[in-house]
């Protein structure tokens, strides 16, 4: 299995919740080939040590904190087994008894902050486009599971109590039956034991995805397409299919399938979003404006929000909503990250996107519940 822990929706909920003096997070670019990990570690090393520097001067920061803090992050530069199994990206999150650790799919930035807050944009950022997926490559003569990683080699799945076939799952060596007479049964007989050998696919892949939220792509010809769409559990089953044989394709040429499927499937999303929010608007339940986008989120009106993921704006927004820019206060935070931690925590969705795919052009845009 890939190492990546991307976070789910209630551990960024939950990393948005914390509200403290002295909260570090801390972004930078990582290698997934061990012998390369030397140079991460410096990298984290002089991060942490610029966080315990602007830890050192927020007042509310006792020493003792200041101290723990500095200790997490050192261990972690300590941590051999840790650096053997990264990603192409780490963020970590700190305080003096909270430390969340998440290895991305994707590079990003190398940044330190130091707020009262988490900062979640380039969390946000991973969430908001799904980069890895799984491929089920599923036909009647055989499966298997195929993971695929934003920037690496696709892999199969070691899953032990996966059949082996169609035939496999019946106890038979074919599924293509005989009666006594030497005669084919019926097509009905050969879908029972499809049936079955779905049902027996999908129990052997529980233990392995049970808890994520990774994309599934199904990869399948009929009638085993239908079956298994029909039988499945796991609830984040892409609708689009890979529709080919997969015992004729390479893992390789699967993976390249599956990303094109995920290409597509968020290009939709987003196409059907901009349509939704042109709709909302003209009701009053849509708006761009940062400092009107701030109030709805305070008033737990938003129901989803796009931000621009490369687009910053520094300054604080107080109890009731209300914006005050400022680059100069080094006690400021990002304005939009801000924004978007009060959207998650009144359960509206969150979605970091490139500049262009923000409606109107706009920092924001949130398509509101109801008007304000």
């Amino acid at each position: 299995m890939w190492n990546v822990d991307v976070p789910s929706r209630d551990e960024l909920i939950s990393l948005a919740s914390l509200r403290q003096p002295g909260i570090v997070s801390i972004y930078l670019p990582t290698t997934p080939i061990s012998p390369d990990a030397q140079a991460d570690r410096i990298a984290l090393k002089n991060l942490a040590s610029d966080a315990v520097t602007r830890l050192e001067a927020v007042p509310e920061v006792s020493a003792a904190a200041v101290a723990e803090i500095e200790d997490e992050l050192a261990d972690l530069v300590d941590d051999d087994s840790f650096w053997e199994n990264q990603a192409q990206g780490l963020a970590i999150v700190v305080t003096a008894e909270h430390l969340s650790i998440f290895r991305l799919p994707t590079p990003v930035v190398a940044q330190v902050h130091v707020s009262d807050r988490a900062f979640l944009k380039p969390l946000l950022s991973i969430t908001s486009h799904p980069m890895v997926c799984y491929v089920l490559a599923l036909a009647e003569g055989g499966v298997r599971l195929i993971e695929v990683p934003a920037d690496l080699p696709p892999s199969t799945v070691r899953i032990p109590e996966l059949p082996k076939s169609a035939a496999d799952a019946a106890g038979k060596s074919s599924i293509g039956d005989r009666s006594h007479s030497g005669r084919l049964v019926g097509s009905e007989g050969k879908r029972t034991h499809i049936r079955h050998y779905a049902r027996k696919v999908d129990a052997a892949l529980r233990p392995t995805l049970a808890g994520d939220d990774v994309p599934l792509i199904l990869a399948a010809v009929e009638p085993v397409r239908s079956i298994f769409r029909a039988l499945n559990s796991y609830p984040h089953l892409v609708d689009t299919v890979i529709e080919t044989n997969p015992d004729r394709a390479t893992d390789q040429e699967l993976a390249a399938a599956g990303r094109e499927v995920l290409e597509t499937v968020y290009a939709d999303m987003l196409t059907e979003l901009g349509t939704t929010f042109e709709a909302r608007r003209a009701q009053g339940r849509g708006v761009t404006d940062v400092a009107d986008a701030a109030r709805a989120a305070t008033a737990g009106a938003v129901d989803t929000l796009l931000i621009d993921r490369d687009h910053t704006l520094m300054g604080f927004v107080d109890e009731q909503g209300a914006v005050t820019f400022d680059d100069a206060n080094p006690a400021a935070y990002g304005v939009i990250d801000e924004i978007s931690r009060r959207v998650l925590l009144t359960g509206g969705r969150v979605l970091s996107v490139e500049a262009h795919h923000v409606p109107t052009g706009q920092p924001v845009a949130a398509i509101l519940r109801f008007a304000i």
